[in-house]
């Protein structure tokens, strides 16, 4: 057997109700034991770890995830590189699969990878192609209700959802077919579709249906099912849960007393203005994704694709503040979101969402051992979005290494950003 001891960290489990130092004994790739002071329950030989100081929490999930790496073009990263070498033990992969390049994800991405990867299953038939480079190839035709549920149904151990757009290009292109499609697929594989919200494609540049960006999140909404995830809540872009007049759309309360839940889904366009007003309005996200993806994160680009994105000019996709899921975290403190909320988003939420609460987003004796350990410092630095706007924090949280399945993996991943001093 091998032994490990996490010790004097401060351990936050929501799920336990747990928060106060405590120590933690993984053996053989399980928690063994929690408590304040395990004594004989320690094996002779086991690796003691010094975590006082930091946070010990369950195994971070992040719930917006690109990773279909050499699939997906530039858009797609490695799942180690955004999971256990970021101090991120599970990774969602958001519509990079579909029905028709599903066994190739799980064969070349979730099986190999350290990281657990599930996937909510694109609703396209060509998934996330390229970053959806090619907007004609995700039109109601490319769409196929019976072929992409029988995916999900047979694949209940790695689809935990489904994944489609609401955005003002497709919106202009389509109206509101490909979205009842997509919402349809979500009523028949029993599972919860994760909606885009923002910008994605441009408009045509001819043909096109006019659209008034405040009138998509109604007319959405109004398909979805309890359950369901709108994303994007502090995204810059128009055609989500702020007006163009600078308010909160009227119907976000109403959508969120019928059972919807929201995900910040992170990402390059995430605005501090748009998460003010979200907010004060009392709206809070329940589940916190990186949304990381090639376009938005320093990877090469790989041979032989696009040398550019059609809306790197607008920067739509782009950005050059560098985040992570940890970062993202930071900035829910920042804003004013309590730290036990913010576990929780990236814990025991983020495994309701998936259907796994209970077995992934708590710490259980018996249960399997994935832990996050992250540095929780105190000082003064400043945390800049894509529009220019900054706040300050004097909490900031990095990881320093995770358990994977009792495995350590030190937090190293070369995207990771560095902390601006104030």
């Amino acid at each position: 057997m091998s032994s490990m001891v996490l010790q004097g960290g401060r351990v936050i489990d929501p799920t336990a109700g747990r928060d106060g130092l405590f120590d933690i004994l993984v053996t053989d790739g399980r928690i063994a034991a929690i408590g304040t002071d395990l004594g004989a329950a320690v094996p002779d030989g086991a690796q003691r770890v010094d975590c006082r100081g930091k946070l010990v929490l369950p195994g971070l999930i992040d719930t917006h995830g690109h990773v279909y790496q050499g699939v997906t073009g530039r858009f797609g990263m490695n799942a180690d590189l955004c999971g256990v070498r970021s101090g991120v033990t599970t990774l969602i992969d958001q519509g990079g699969p579909s029905c028709i390049t599903l066994p190739g994800f799980r064969q070349y991405v979730a099986e190999p990878s350290h990281t657990r990867v599930l996937a909510f299953l694109s609703a396209y038939l060509v998934g996330g192609l390229e970053g959806h480079y090619y907007p004609e190839m995700y039109r109601p035709d490319c769409l196929d209700v019976d072929a992409t549920v029988k995916s999900a149904r047979q694949n209940r151990d790695l689809v935990r959802g489904l994944k489609a757009h609401a955005e003002i290009g497709g919106f202009a292109r389509w109206g509101v077919q490909v979205m009842r499609i997509a919402s349809r697929i979500g009523r028949e594989a029993e599972l919860p579709v994760y909606i885009h919200f923002g910008q994605l494609w441009p408009k045509p540049e001819a043909g096109g249906l006019p659209v008034n960006p405040d009138s998509i999140f109604n007319q959405v909404v109004e398909m979805l099912k309890p359950g369901d995830i709108l994303a994007h809540p502090f995204s810059r872009h128009p055609g989500g849960f702020v007006e163009e007049n600078g308010k909160l759309h009227p119907l976000v309360p109403e959508a969120v007393a019928r059972g919807l839940k929201i995900d910040v889904g992170h990402g390059s366009h995430f605005s501090y203005k748009t998460a003010r007003i979200v907010l004060d309005a009392g709206i809070v996200p329940d589940t916190l994704g990186a949304d990381m993806h090639g376009y938005n994160t320093a990877v090469p680009q790989p041979a032989g694709t696009p040398d550019s994105h059609p809306d790197e000019e607008d920067h739509l996709f782009k950005g050059r503040t560098r985040f992570s899921l940890t970062s993202a975290m930071t900035s829910m403190l920042a804003l004013g979101l309590p730290l036990a909320h913010v576990v929780d988003m990236v814990t025991r939420n983020a495994a309701r969402m998936v259907g796994m609460e209970g077995e992934l987003g708590t710490l259980s004796v018996g249960g399997v051992a994935d832990v996050s350990v992250l540095n929780d410092a105190r000082g003064r630095w400043r945390m800049p979005d894509n529009e220019g706007t900054q706040v300050f924090t004097e909490q900031l949280l990095t990881p320093a290494f995770c358990l994977r399945a009792g495995r350590r993996f030190e937090a190293d991943a070369s995207i990771l950003p560095v902390a601006q001093e104030a």
